[in-house]
């Protein structure tokens, strides 16, 4: 069997004696458990990736795919799958309890579509059910089954219309691997114990949102294995969860018009749900210009029973507003960028604070957030450091303008590597239309003050090049940020050299209406080690005559051995 698959370029044999074989294109053991317990100690602190223990296996098998395409494709081929078991397994768990017929299942016929629907579960006809297609799996036409499955369950849902990949069939995919892979996807475990979530006596996917976390691994995996272009899809859950956690969206309408696969309004939920509330307490809109993934985004949101007004088809929310009457409660985003490919109308309605450059859509974005906020509405999003500071094509006048409007609430400097997409530094805005006192949210009045805090120092690196925020400092950064807002805690705010600073707009005008947070924390206090000054020189300059001398001492050691050698003089 090793020598087979090792013939078939499956797996590699080892270097050692032990005639081991590792994955073709897996990590060496010593590196993959290093990052592997890493991982784990990341994960366990922050819960910002999905977790389950088989994720590795799932993402060997999908990644066969790759052979004969690249990741930006086989994503469609993998995910729309998950995407399919997932409703298909949801329909079998509500239709044995329909064909139980028990307490308020009593009569209910299992073959009633409205009787899914009522409980929010998608209906799927009998070709479309997973256990159809798994049967199947082997077969050279399982690839139109697939697709025939697809179209099926669009038919008879229409919530999911043009939403479902429908391209299982085409010659460029192999077949023989597309059946392996639905026989692994078959694997994934949905049963949950009742330490994951389950009630007594209960086993059910729903309540853990297995496959949701399933779903998010891949976009998280993708986005790495794609690269630059993978950025365009997602947001690294710990930046998205460290907007969430700063602007508590308890309840309201949450607005994300570059949502990319949704992944804010996901998290959003779940802060919801976390803190006691109830799928429903927000109603979330969004917009996506990119076909694929606004799709993406449908399914991703589907198949965790969150429902949304993604608008009719996707569309640049510069060139068409798909929300024009939208006031917000909410905003977060993570727009691109300094996208210079975007279209300007110099009379847009929405450049109240200026007209922004042809060249950079950053306080394009920005006014466009603005626009779409109630009155008494925050923004919460991602932009990269330029825009803190830019004094190009009017960028400059623009912020100052914003900054006397007294809107900008939070500045947040984030360390670098959070992102797959680029390298490139980035920073947090918090925006709110009204900084007076609000006793409904608990809010004080910090009307002509911004806080700044530089975060440059957290998060914790989980591979060689990319890093995390951990749950340690998402809690310091939205704490220190609830602190300083929040009524109850007035006096229990202060500031902290080198990493949070509560600053006057006065002050930020003195600082030329520049709002990168390093210049206003100041330098971070060095302990005092206790040793007096009039010691501390004498032994530091003692200590630099002795390595002088070394230095020396070497120097000449080295030209005596290279004459020794025939060189030098």
């Amino acid at each position: 069997m090793k020598t087979e698959l090792v013939g078939r370029g499956i797996v590699k044999r080892g270097r050692g004696r032990s005639d081991s074989v590792s994955l073709v294109g897996a990590e060496p053991v010593a590196k993959a458990t290093a990052q592997a317990k890493n991982g784990r100690k990341a994960r366990a602190s922050s819960n910002g990736t999905a977790n389950l223990g088989f994720e590795a296996k799932l993402w060997l098998t999908a990644d066969k795919l790759r052979n004969n395409m690249d990741a930006a494709e086989y994503k469609h081929v993998v995910l729309g799958l998950i995407f399919l078991k997932y409703i298909s397994d949801s329909f079998e768990e509500q239709r044995a309890k329909l064909l139980a017929g028990e307490g308020d299942y009593e009569g209910a016929n299992p073959e009633d579509p409205d009787e899914y629907k009522a409980e929010n579960v998608f209906w799927v006809p009998a070709e479309a059910r997973w256990h159809q297609l798994q049967a199947n799996a082997k077969q050279p036409t399982i690839g139109k089954l697939v697709d025939d499955a697809m179209v099926a369950i669009e038919r008879d849902n229409p919530r999911l219309k043009g939403v479902l990949p429908k391209d299982y069939a085409r010659p460029g995919l192999d077949k023989q691997r597309l059946g392996e892979l639905i026989d692994v996807i078959a694997t994934i475990e949905l049963t949950a114990s009742r330490e994951s979530g389950a009630s007594e006596g209960e086993q059910t996917h729903r309540s853990v949102d297995l496959l949701g976390r399933v779903y998010e691994y891949f976009l998280t995996r993708f986005a790495s294995a794609e690269g630059k272009n993978g950025g365009q899809f997602y947001t690294p859950s710990c930046v998205v969860r460290c907007l969430v956690e700063m602007l508590e969206p308890y309840k309201g309408r949450i607005y994300d018009p570059c949502c990319g696969s949704g992944g804010m309004f996901v998290q959003s939920e779940k802060f919801v749900e976390s803190h006691g509330g109830k799928l429903g307490d927000i109603s979330i809109y969004g917009q996506e210009s990119n076909a694929t993934t606004r799709r993406l985004a449908v399914m991703n949101l589907a198949l965790r029973g969150i429902e949304a007004d993604f608008g009719p088809e996707h569309a640049d929310s510069f060139r068409r507003d798909l929300h024009p009457d939208l006031r917000a409660d909410y905003v977060l985003a993570n727009p691109p960028f300094n996208d210079s490919d975007w279209v300007r109308r110099d009379d847009d309605v929405r450049w109240q604070f200026g007209v922004p450059p042809k060249g950079n859509a950053n306080f394009a974005w920005v006014q466009h957030f603005l626009h779409h906020l109630a009155p008494q509405g925050m923004a919460g999003f991602v932009l990269a450091n330029g825009s803190m500071s830019s004094n190009q094509s009017g960028e400059g006048e623009i912020r100052k303008a914003l900054i006397e409007a007294d809107l900008v609430d939070c500045m947040v400097a984030m360390p670098g590597q959070l992102f797959y997409s680029t390298q490139i530094p980035v920073c947090l805005w918090f925006l709110a239309k009204s900084k007076a006192a609000d006793s409904q949210r608990g809010f004080r009045d910090r009307r002509g003050h911004t806080l700044f805090i530089d975060a440059r120092k957290l998060g914790s690196l989980i591979d060689r090049v990319h890093r995390e925020l951990l749950e340690a400092d998402l809690e310091k950064i939205s704490g220190t940020y609830h602190r300083w807002r929040s009524a109850d805690s007035v006096g229990s705010y202060d500031d902290v050299p080198g990493f949070c600073k509560s600053a006057t707009i006065a002050e930020i005008a003195a600082h030329g209406h520049v709002l990168t947070p390093g210049r206003y924390v100041g330098a971070e206090e060095v302990e005092d080690d206790g040793e007096p000054f009039e010691e501390k020189m004498p032994r530091l300059v003692a200590e630099l005559e002795a390595q002088f001398a070394e230095s020396a001492r070497l120097e000449q050691a080295i030209k005596a051995n290279l004459r020794g050698l025939g060189y030098g003089a």
